[in-house]
């Protein structure tokens, strides 16, 4: 902000306290004030489209012993007929209190020069938070709700701090134990991480994701809107996708260090399960025992974590249901929405691609009839497993490592989906898909981020590749499946397990195909792979 800014501050005839009562404040703040501040902020999800104007749709007033908060629930409406909506808690600092660089507009309030400021960079407002989650009783007549959770036992604020970079979400550290991630985009509706966290923790006593401490939520006429939520920190290492990446790097350098040929190199078809002393020696020799022991764990904690999600009888939100036509609808028309999204994509991108990519995404053009034959083939009739409330968005960027061990976080669900869509119940193997899709990436991203590091042509990296990836595959279902079905958790018989892995294997490879022509067109020659793969194309 420059000082020309400060001289010219917005005058307003009403005080602090009835800010959001004065209609002349409302208007010029939800135009002429957060129109140019909401823009260039890192969790506003509206960049790609046209603001058309943001109304305040409601706010609630939180005091603390020396400020007045407000927190205040905007809709941003779009030229292009949609709206989203976005959380934001206010402060209003006089001038010689003001102790943050992250202003919104220097404003005049009935004569009192100041700043109105993001209250989360307030540490006043961070204390007020925490101590009204650790003191929550179970009855209050405000809108804004704070639950305090059955594990919390922190009484006292000493210290907060941000966490990371600001996402869609910020989160404060308190006393490094505990993170409280405020969600800035917003939903008429209890978000999934909300649901989830406390029904894993408070229900399920599931011990690998951080447990549910407390949350901030708000009741209105409409519904409910979850502003908050409150976990353990969980002390890390790092997430698993850094260490995967660590890990295949070492496997790709020992194939000069132990002289491996590639051709030489067993291989399998995708899905064969394998217990660990069943993988070939040739293979434990290149890529070690460990990474294959790490992939077992994780196999068996995303089974625990799938039957900790499909073993309630009792609430009806995460009771298992079997397969229907109502469902075939609704995953048939999502589908083949996203399918013809993602043709349209690859046509108009097909002069960035070349080489390889263009190799693969003609054929994928070629054979479009067939891939959408898959997903029209899904016949209900023939499901004898469950379906699930899973974690919708499960990839090795989503887990933490911790010591030999993960944990598993953000239940918010796939960032494309509408909230009502997260809930819908899914096969656990989508979740499994997920993380193959996840291997897949760290071996590729590791290919492209060292071409000049590994003395062998890309052709053979990417044939040592996939048969790594057919491994790791095989290592991760065989667990997964003795430890789900050992736990009675229905993921059907194996002919019905490798038709759903087929099935979202090649969902979420087109789901890719988007995300990176859009972003990043050198690196969609990932999810082409897997697609080809998957349908066993034939170069």
């Amino acid at each position: 902000m420059n000082e020309d800014e400060f001289q010219n501050p917005f005058v307003f005839k009403t005080d602090w306290k009835n800010a959001f009562e004065d209609k002349e404040f409302v208007q010029v703040f939800s135009s002429d004030i957060l129109e140019n501040y909401i823009i260039n902020k890192r969790w506003y999800g509206g960049k790609a489209s046209t603001l058309k104007y943001i109304e305040v749709v409601d706010f609630f007033k939180i005091a603390s012993k020396a400020n007045i908060y407000f927190g205040v629930l905007l809709e941003v409406n779009f030229k292009e007929a949609f709206y989203q909506h976005y959380f934001m808690p206010l402060a209003f600092m006089p001038e010689n209190e003001l102790d943050t660089n992250t202003i919104i507009a220097p404003v005049n309030m009935n004569g009192q020069a100041g700043f109105l400021v993001d209250a989360l960079h307030q540490e006043d407002f961070k204390k007020l938070l925490f101590d009204k989650i650790v003191n929550a009783k179970e009855k209050s007549d405000s809108i804004v709700k704070f639950h305090k959770g059955l594990k919390l036992e922190e009484k006292e604020y000493k210290t907060s701090k941000f966490m990371g970079v600001e996402q869609s979400n910020t989160s404060i550290v308190y006393n490094d134990t505990l993170v409280l991630k405020i969600f800035r985009r917003i939903y008429i509706s209890m978000n999934p991480d909300y649901e989830i966290s406390r029904f894993l923790t408070e229900r399920m006593d599931f011990k690998n994701s951080p447990a549910y401490m407390g949350s901030i939520g708000v009741v209105l006429n409409d519904g409910n809107i979850t502003l908050g939520l409150m976990q353990e920190l969980v002390p890390n290492q790092g997430d698993a996708w850094q260490f995967m990446l660590g890990e295949v790097d070492k496997i790709f350098d020992n194939l000069k260090n132990k002289k491996i040929s590639i051709k030489k190199l067993p291989d399998i078809e995708l899905f064969k399960r394998l217990k660990i002393n069943e993988v070939p020696h040739e293979i434990i020799d290149w890529a070690g025992l460990s990474v294959f022991m790490r992939i077992r764990t994780l196999a068996t904690r995303t089974a625990e974590m799938h039957i900790a999600l499909g073993s309630d009888v009792h609430e009806t939100a995460f009771t298992p249901t079997t397969y229907n036509g109502d469902y075939t609808v609704w995953l048939k028309n999502r589908l083949t929405y996203q399918f013809q999204n993602r043709l349209n994509i690859l046509e108009n991108n097909l002069h960035k691609l070349d080489g390889l990519a263009l190799e693969l995404a003609n054929q994928f053009l070629d054979h479009k009839k067939e891939i959408r034959k898959i997903f029209l083939d899904f016949d209900w009739t023939k499901m004898k497993s469950e379906r699930i409330r899973i974690h919708g968005d499960y990839h090795l960027g989503q887990v933490l490592v911790n010591g030999d061990d993960f944990y598993i976080l953000d239940f918010e669900g796939e960032p494309e989906s509408t909230i009502r869509d997260r809930k819908v119940k899914q096969p656990p193997l989508k979740d499994v898909a997920g993380m193959f899709r996840s291997f897949h990436y760290a071996i590729y991203a590791t290919i492209f981020n060292n071409k000049d590091k590994y003395p062998f042509d890309q052709e053979e990296l990417f044939k040592a590749g996939e048969i790594l990836f057919k491994y790791f595959v095989g290592v991760f279902i065989q667990t997964y499946t003795d430890v789900a079905q050992g736990e009675n958790l229905n993921i059907g018989y194996r002919k019905e397990i490798d038709f759903l892995l087929k099935y979202c294997l090649l969902e979420k490879a087109v789901y890719e195909l988007g995300y990176e022509l859009n972003s990043r067109p050198r690196w969609a020659v990932i999810p082409l792979t897997g697609i080809a793969s998957i349908m066993e194309f034939k170069n």
